[in-house]
């Protein structure tokens, strides 16, 4: 996947939009010291080259009676993934899905209204493979914007391809 090439303004857009996905054009224009017609065409382009992939509301699971909230890894005995993801299609409950490295294969976030929900939801993710679940206590940090800092080389580190710090070629 090529990263698409964004200059500061952009990255200003996107950290408001970030912010605030209602934004008008015109209040991101005065934002980033630019037209609204300009920050448009911007907006425009960044959707098209599918670094916005959409805009959504956030909503307060807790706030709608989902007061648990777990993340359950499965170790998956088989390369035959359509099961489980046919299993994520039919379980609203679970809000992401992640294929990861390591001993287990996936890793799900997943909401409940309560212990025994997530006894049913963790019952139905385990009828594909070995589960481990952790309920969550707090979350110190929800969601976090991409800004222009986690976009800064590292030091010792080019990018995609190259050695890391520490890596010598």
């Amino acid at each position: 996947m090529t990263a698409h090439s964004t200059d500061e303004t952009d990255l200003r857009i996107l950290e408001a939009l970030q912010r605030d996905g209602r934004a008008s054009y015109a209040e991101l224009a005065r934002a980033v010291s630019m037209s609204p017609s300009a920050v448009a065409e911007r907006v425009r382009r960044l959707e098209e080259s599918g670094v916005i992939s959409g805009y959504a509301a956030v909503v307060d699971p807790e706030r709608l009676g989902l007061d648990i909230l777990a993340f359950v890894r499965l170790r998956y005995p088989t390369n035959n993934y359509k099961p489980f993801h046919d299993l994520i299609a039919a379980t609203p409950e679970i809000t992401e899905a992640h294929h990861v490295t390591g001993e287990d294969c996936f890793v799900v976030k997943v909401v409940a209204r309560s212990m025994r929900h997530l006894e049913w939801i963790t019952g139905r993710i385990a009828g594909l493979g070995s589960t481990t679940t952790t309920v969550v206590y707090s979350s110190p940090l929800r969601s976090r914007a991409i800004t222009a800092e986690a976009l800064e080389t590292v030091p010792g580190f080019s990018g995609p391809g190259e050695p890391g710090p520490g890596v010598n070629p």
